[in-house]
Protein backbone atom coordinates (compact mmCIF):
# COMPACT_ATOMS: atom_id res chain seq x y z
CA UNK A 1 0.00 0.00 0.00
CA UNK A 2 0.70 3.95 -0.35
CA UNK A 3 1.54 6.09 2.35
CA UNK A 4 0.58 9.39 2.65
CA UNK A 5 1.61 10.79 5.94
CA UNK A 6 -0.79 13.73 5.14
CA UNK A 7 -3.50 11.75 6.48
CA UNK A 8 -3.49 11.38 10.43
CA UNK A 9 -6.53 8.85 10.27
CA UNK A 10 -6.68 5.07 9.98
CA UNK A 11 -5.98 4.03 6.37
CA UNK A 12 -9.26 2.96 5.98
CA UNK A 13 -10.69 6.42 6.60
CA UNK A 14 -8.37 8.33 3.94
CA UNK A 15 -9.91 9.58 1.40
CA UNK A 16 -7.41 7.75 -1.60
CA UNK A 17 -6.10 4.54 -0.78
CA UNK A 18 -3.70 3.33 -3.29
CA UNK A 19 -1.87 -0.16 -4.30
CA UNK A 20 2.22 0.05 -4.92
CA UNK A 21 1.82 -0.25 -8.72
CA UNK A 22 1.80 -4.05 -9.89
CA UNK A 23 0.96 -5.15 -6.95
CA UNK A 24 -2.48 -6.85 -7.25
CA UNK A 25 -0.81 -8.66 -10.73
CA UNK A 26 2.09 -9.60 -8.45
CA UNK A 27 -0.20 -11.02 -6.07
CA UNK A 28 -2.70 -12.41 -7.93
CA UNK A 29 0.27 -14.42 -9.60
CA UNK A 30 1.73 -15.17 -5.63
CA UNK A 31 -1.62 -16.08 -4.36
CA UNK A 32 -1.93 -18.93 -6.56
CA UNK A 33 0.83 -21.43 -5.18
CA UNK A 34 1.99 -19.56 -1.60
CA UNK A 35 -0.22 -18.65 1.32
CA UNK A 36 0.01 -14.56 1.43
CA UNK A 37 -0.45 -13.01 4.77
CA UNK A 38 0.45 -9.22 5.44
CA UNK A 39 2.52 -8.56 8.55
CA UNK A 40 2.60 -4.61 10.24
CA UNK A 41 3.83 -2.74 12.94
CA UNK A 42 0.63 -0.47 12.43
CA UNK A 43 -0.28 0.32 16.10
CA UNK A 44 -3.91 1.76 15.90
CA UNK A 45 -5.36 -0.14 13.15
CA UNK A 46 -7.16 -3.78 13.58
CA UNK A 47 -7.03 -6.44 11.15
CA UNK A 48 -10.38 -5.50 10.15
CA UNK A 49 -9.49 -1.86 9.12
CA UNK A 50 -6.27 -3.06 7.50
CA UNK A 51 -8.43 -5.65 5.60
CA UNK A 52 -10.85 -2.71 4.86
CA UNK A 53 -7.87 -0.34 3.32
CA UNK A 54 -6.65 -3.59 1.59
CA UNK A 55 -10.03 -4.02 -0.16
CA UNK A 56 -10.64 -0.51 -1.29
CA UNK A 57 -7.06 -0.62 -2.89
CA UNK A 58 -7.95 -3.99 -4.35
CA UNK A 59 -5.60 -6.10 -3.05
CA UNK A 60 -8.16 -8.00 -0.16
CA UNK A 61 -9.02 -10.90 -2.11
CA UNK A 62 -5.22 -11.75 -2.18
CA UNK A 63 -4.43 -11.78 1.27
CA UNK A 64 -5.03 -14.74 3.22
CA UNK A 65 -4.31 -13.57 7.06
CA UNK A 66 -3.47 -10.37 8.70
CA UNK A 67 -1.08 -10.07 11.50
CA UNK A 68 -1.05 -6.90 13.17
CA UNK A 69 0.69 -5.34 16.24
CA UNK A 70 -3.02 -4.69 17.80
CA UNK A 71 -3.50 -8.65 17.96
CA UNK A 72 -0.54 -9.66 18.65
CA UNK A 73 1.45 -6.88 20.58
CA UNK A 74 4.52 -7.49 19.12
CA UNK A 75 6.16 -5.51 16.75
CA UNK A 76 9.14 -6.41 14.05
CA UNK A 77 11.92 -7.02 13.37
CA UNK A 78 11.49 -8.95 17.38
CA UNK A 79 12.31 -12.69 16.95
CA UNK A 80 8.70 -13.20 19.00
CA UNK A 81 6.96 -11.56 16.43
CA UNK A 82 8.50 -13.53 13.27
CA UNK A 83 7.98 -16.62 15.46
CA UNK A 84 4.20 -15.99 16.46
CA UNK A 85 3.36 -15.75 12.70
CA UNK A 86 5.42 -18.97 12.04
CA UNK A 87 3.32 -20.77 14.61
CA UNK A 88 0.44 -19.67 13.83
CA UNK A 89 0.77 -20.24 10.03
CA UNK A 90 2.18 -24.08 10.92
CA UNK A 91 4.90 -23.45 8.50
CA UNK A 92 8.79 -24.15 8.60
CA UNK A 93 11.02 -20.79 8.64
CA UNK A 94 12.22 -23.29 4.92
CA UNK A 95 9.02 -22.72 3.83
CA UNK A 96 8.23 -18.93 4.52
CA UNK A 97 9.64 -15.60 2.54
CA UNK A 98 9.30 -11.99 3.59
CA UNK A 99 8.92 -9.28 1.49
CA UNK A 100 9.29 -5.68 3.12
CA UNK A 101 10.58 -2.49 2.29
CA UNK A 102 11.99 -1.47 5.87
CA UNK A 103 15.29 -3.78 5.35
CA UNK A 104 16.19 -3.58 9.14
CA UNK A 105 12.71 -4.51 10.65
CA UNK A 106 11.18 -6.50 7.94
CA UNK A 107 14.23 -8.53 6.39
CA UNK A 108 16.75 -8.84 8.87
CA UNK A 109 14.23 -9.42 11.48
CA UNK A 110 12.66 -12.09 9.54
CA UNK A 111 16.57 -13.54 9.13
CA UNK A 112 16.68 -13.64 12.50
CA UNK A 113 13.99 -16.06 12.51
CA UNK A 114 15.77 -18.33 10.12
CA UNK A 115 13.21 -16.75 7.30
CA UNK A 116 14.82 -15.52 4.24
CA UNK A 117 13.63 -12.01 2.82
CA UNK A 118 13.16 -10.00 -0.31
CA UNK A 119 13.47 -6.14 0.41
CA UNK A 120 11.20 -4.25 -1.87
CA UNK A 121 13.71 -0.90 -1.99
CA UNK A 122 11.95 1.81 -4.22
CA UNK A 123 14.39 4.76 -2.72
CA UNK A 124 17.97 3.86 -3.70
CA UNK A 125 20.33 1.82 -5.75
CA UNK A 126 20.87 -0.17 -3.15
CA UNK A 127 21.43 -3.99 -3.29
CA UNK A 128 21.54 -6.87 -1.26
CA UNK A 129 21.84 -9.97 -2.20
CA UNK A 130 22.96 -13.48 -0.40
CA UNK A 131 21.39 -17.31 0.78
CA UNK A 132 19.12 -15.34 3.24
CA UNK A 133 17.91 -12.23 1.08
CA UNK A 134 17.92 -10.32 -2.16
CA UNK A 135 16.60 -6.56 -3.23
CA UNK A 136 14.11 -6.12 -5.62
CA UNK A 137 12.98 -2.23 -6.78
CA UNK A 138 10.16 -3.33 -9.13
CA UNK A 139 7.61 -5.55 -7.74
CA UNK A 140 7.30 -7.29 -11.20
CA UNK A 141 10.74 -9.18 -10.41
CA UNK A 142 9.22 -10.34 -7.09
CA UNK A 143 8.36 -13.99 -8.59
CA UNK A 144 11.93 -14.06 -10.03
CA UNK A 145 13.13 -12.95 -6.93
CA UNK A 146 11.39 -15.95 -4.87
CA UNK A 147 12.23 -17.83 -7.48
CA UNK A 148 16.13 -17.78 -6.65
CA UNK A 149 16.04 -17.16 -3.53
CA UNK A 150 14.07 -20.87 -2.55
CA UNK A 151 16.61 -22.20 -5.16
CA UNK A 152 19.40 -21.48 -2.61
CA UNK A 153 20.12 -24.09 0.55
CA UNK A 154 20.24 -22.12 3.59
Amino acid sequence: MRVFPQFKTLMAQWPRVEAMPYAREVLQVLHSGWTVALATNAADSNERDIQRALSRAGLGEWIDRIYCYQKIGLRKPSLEFFTYILEDLALPPSKTIMVGDDFHGDILGANSAGIRGIWYNRSSPLTYHNEMHATIHDLRDLPEAIEQLTKIKP
